[in-house]
């Protein structure tokens, strides 16, 4: 049997993939927030408030935006919260939170596919742009590069994605501000947040909807980032400064070049503005954001394996796997044919944090083993294999966010998925006890 120092070394190599992250390798608030903050600071957040303000006007998109990042922050803080008590990611920490063994292997195989696919799309826009701005190259070989870069940098882990962000977060947040400002130092901030939207109108359900619904997966996997907080408070401050600087921040200025330039295409804008920031713009905006997703999908992946085939494989060399698959995926273009199946499995994924939160808060089937373990740093001692209310009410949820389209279709899935795990979780436990009255009736006439 190896030592237990030894096991500690080898779950530190592989960033504790398959392990609660320990109280000495956690990091300050500030570090992980940046890398959140990263996530939300994009050119598909302009993209995002863009589309807001060609159909809302200035105060009615802050509303949308107020009410799709409230839904974010709530899913992000309870999920998150749970993701630091217990230290483990996001697939692992479902086998106690509603999936079990075999149910955890599937949220972690859904997780993967998903992230891996548009880690993909990602890396093909990265390429596309760079080749339009610089040349040289073919889009293939950007493709290559940018996808490979990626890998070399996830392959360090938590804390060579960290420095990544100290990096690219400043530099995306300054030269992006700097080329929207030359765009709106032309027209009056009074005008233009008093102006009509040039577009077709947009609902405030719709508004809020493409707000919630551009980061959920990414609220969803927030164990697989505070792990590595300290407290439950650094993980409400950093979801507070994440997401509502995020959205309002990149947002709000993407809502004031809609109704400056009338026209969805402000992205280009910013990343022509100048050939050089341009290409340091679209590099710094793709790293911060596929890095997670490389990420993410590679510890779903491991749990998965871990699962189903009983061997615990290397992050790293998964890492390099993967990240070489989505790069070739992204070079031949073949990713853009699978997009909608990639917003079809997004459809799954919300569901997942309405069960794990109704698990670990209010039916808490197994808080005493995740307690007692976590006591010794380790993983409790064994783990249901599957937990059928969960799978239910996934389906169900599932189900609800593809055919229902009144509301928010990832909040409606939610809430199912919450409310059914917590229903069907109880009537489990009410028939024992009935079974158990029944006999003891059926004694007592004897």
């Amino acid at each position: 049997m190896k030592p237990a120092a030894h096991l500690d070394e080898s779950a530190a190599a592989e960033d504790y993939s398959l392990h609660r992250v320990p109280v000495s390798a956690r990091y300050s608030w500030w570090s992980v927030a940046t890398q959140r903050f990263g996530q939300l600071s994009a050119l598909s957040q302009f993209l995002l408030g863009v589309t807001l303000g060609l159909g809302m006007t200035f105060w009615r998109a802050v509303l949308a935006i107020a009410l799709g990042s409230v839904l974010l922050e709530i899913v992000s803080i309870f999920v998150g919260i749970a993701g630091t008590r217990e230290g483990l990611s996001t697939s692992v920490l479902a086998r106690w939170t509603g999936f079990g063994n075999k149910g955890s292997a599937i949220v972690g195989l859904t997780i993967a596919v998903s992230l891996i696919g548009w880690f993909g799309v990602q890396n093909a826009v990265f390429a596309e742009g760079l080749h339009s701005l610089l040349g040289g190259p073919s889009v293939v070989a950007w493709s290559l590069i940018g996808g490979l870069g990626v890998t070399a940098i996830v392959m360090y882990g938590f804390h060579g994605m960290a420095w990544t962000a100290y990096v690219t977060v400043p530099a995306f947040v300054a030269l992006a501000v700097w080329a929207v400002g030359r765009q709106l130092a032309r027209f009056s901030l009074h005008d233009l947040i008093w102006s009509q939207p040039a577009g077709r109108p947009l609902s405030l359900a719709a508004g809020a909807t493409l707000v919630a619904g551009g980061f959920i997966v990414g609220a969803v996997m927030t164990p697989d980032m505070t792990r590595y907080n300290r407290t439950a408070g650094d993980v409400i401050r950093q979801t507070l400064v994440g997401v509502t600087v995020g959205e309002f921040f990149i947002g709000l200025i993407g809502v004031l070049l809609a109704h400056a330039l009338h026209t969805v295409d402000v992205v280009a804008i910013i990343t022509t503005t100048s050939g050089l920031w341009g290409t340091v713009v679209l590099t710094a905006s793709v790293l911060k954001i596929n890095d997670w997703n490389l990420y993410s999908s590679t510890l779903g992946l491991v749990n998965v394996v871990d699962v189903l085939a009983g061997r615990c494989v290397s992050r790293r060399l998964l890492t390099v796997v993967i990240g070489a698959l989505g790069s070739a995926l992204s070079a031949t273009g073949l990713l853009h044919h699978f997009i909608g199946f990639l917003t079809l499995l997004g459809i799954l994924i919300p569901p997942v944090a309405g069960i794990m939160i109704a698990e670990y808060y209010v039916v808490r089937t197994w808080r005493a083993e995740l307690d007692s373990s976590r006591i010794r740093g380790r993983l409790p001692a064994d783990a249901p294999e599957w937990v059928p209310a969960s799978l239910i009410s996934w389906a169900g949820a599932g189900a609800a966010g593809y055919f229902i389209h009144v509301g928010i279709p990832a909040l409606n899935a939610l809430v199912v998925a919450f409310a059914g795990h917590i229903a069907l979780s109880e009537m489990g436990r009410t028939r024992p006890r009935a079974r158990v009255r029944e006999a003891r009736n059926a004694s007592s006439r004897r």
